[in-house]
């Protein structure tokens, strides 16, 4: 019989390839399919130069999209801000995600980032983890029910 030991380093692409295999296995049994992930998104421009995005991950199954989509980046340059072109660029992903037929969208902020930006774009936090920044500050979760554009 083998004994059996719990080693502290990273798994090989092999073992890690096969817990991703058991997540897909343990989905399946309870009834779930299978979801992959779509990156969409938007670019700022001032004329050649990038002044920020905003994207984020659609989740898809052989039956069309999931009702979520999380946003992960959303960034403007700091000379660039305080001019509408984060609630412009948020808002271009928000349509396109709708279009979609994604119904909810999420992310996470920082307390000193952007909670009231979110909040003016009609976002509710449904989540605070206190104290995640070594600063003390708060890490915040922001949702919001998406209307599909025709």
């Amino acid at each position: 019989m083998t004994s059996i030991s719990i080693v502290e380093r990273e798994m090989t692409e092999a073992e890690f390839a096969r817990m991703n295999a058991g997540f897909d296995e343990h989905t399946i049994e309870h009834g779930n399919p299978i979801e992959t992930s779509e990156r969409f998104g938007f670019v700022v421009m001032d004329g050649e130069r990038f002044v920020g995005c905003s994207s984020g991950l659609a989740y898809r199954n052989d039956n069309g999209y999931s009702n979520w989509f999380f946003i992960t980046d959303l960034f403007i340059e700091r000379t660039y801000r305080k001019q509408g072109l984060g609630a412009a660029a948020l808002r271009k992903l928000e349509e396109r995600v709708a279009a979609l037929g994604i119904k909810n969208i999420w992310t996470w902020t920082a307390a000193y980032e952007a909670p009231g930006f979110y909040k003016k774009q009609g976002y509710k936090v449904f989540c605070e983890l206190e104290d995640w920044y070594s600063s003390g500050h708060s890490r915040v979760g922001l949702r919001k029910a998406l209307v599909r554009q025709p």
